[in-house]
């Protein structure tokens, strides 16, 4: 069963995070480097104060980051990668509790894993482009692991209780880090355009629809071949 599980997770991840990393390089990582080009004519090193209560920042020149090309690449895939077999991981052991019956089932698991660690925490903390304004980043992650968890227990009891209370709970437990709010900056600034803000979010939200879907679909598929090769073992 272990080594079931670890060759699911390791094939999908492969396959999921380089067709995430493929996706961004078309798509998102040109929106993020016109970013950082308005970010980047800044002074460098220089302290930017904000409202009471936030937390000023600073804009170091000497900080290391991968340069454009295959440094931005490779850095990129590796951390695609970690994050796909990670997620793989989660799947395969969900499946050992709950086998899916046909491989189109994985794309219903995709969407739920899309619902649960993209849409539900991006509903309050949309992706943000270099150079805009964010409140404490403890308080995010916080909200972001309590959205996440709440919005899997929500969806659990929606899909697989059989009382209608218990699927109202998870509407309810769903709600929950909604009606408490997101964490959000006194003051919204950002120094890239509006317009390419918002292509910046769609291009976020199709990429990682995409790269759920195929995570949910190859690791659905491989996880029930190999069963039935145990089976026919």
């Amino acid at each position: 069963m272990i080594k079931r599980i670890a060759q699911t997770a390791g094939f999908t991840g492969l396959l999921a995070a380089l067709l995430l990393t493929l996706l961004q390089s078309f798509w998102v990582s040109p929106l993020i480097l016109q970013a950082e080009s308005f970010e980047k004519s800044e002074p460098v090193a220089q302290v930017h104060e904000h409202a009471a209560g936030t937390a000023a920042h600073s804009h170091d020149g000497e900080a290391w980051e991968p340069e454009d090309g295959w440094q931005r690449v490779v850095s990129t895939t590796g951390g695609n990668l970690v994050v796909a077999v990670g997620f793989a991981l989660m799947l395969a052991g969900l499946y050992t509790l709950r086998a899916p019956t046909k491989t189109s089932q994985g794309l219903l698991w995709g969407l739920a894993g899309y619902a649960t660690f993209v849409l539900a925490p991006t509903l309050g903390l949309p992706p943000e482009l270099p150079g805009t304004a964010a409140a404490d980043l403890a308080s995010r992650q916080i909200w972001w692991i309590g959205t996440a968890a709440s919005t899997a227990v929500g969806l659990a009891l929606i899909a697989f209780s059989r009382h209608w209370l218990m699927k109202l709970l998870g509407v309810a437990i769903l709600a929950v880090p909604h009606v408490i709010g997101a964490p959000q900056p006194q003051v919204h600034s950002m120094l890239a355009p509006e317009a390419l803000e918002t292509q910046f979010k769609i291009a976020s939200q199709l990429t990682n629809v995409a790269f759920w879907l195929a995570l949910g679909l190859i690791s659905a598929w491989l996880f029930r071949r190999k069963s039935a090769g145990r089976y026919q073992a």
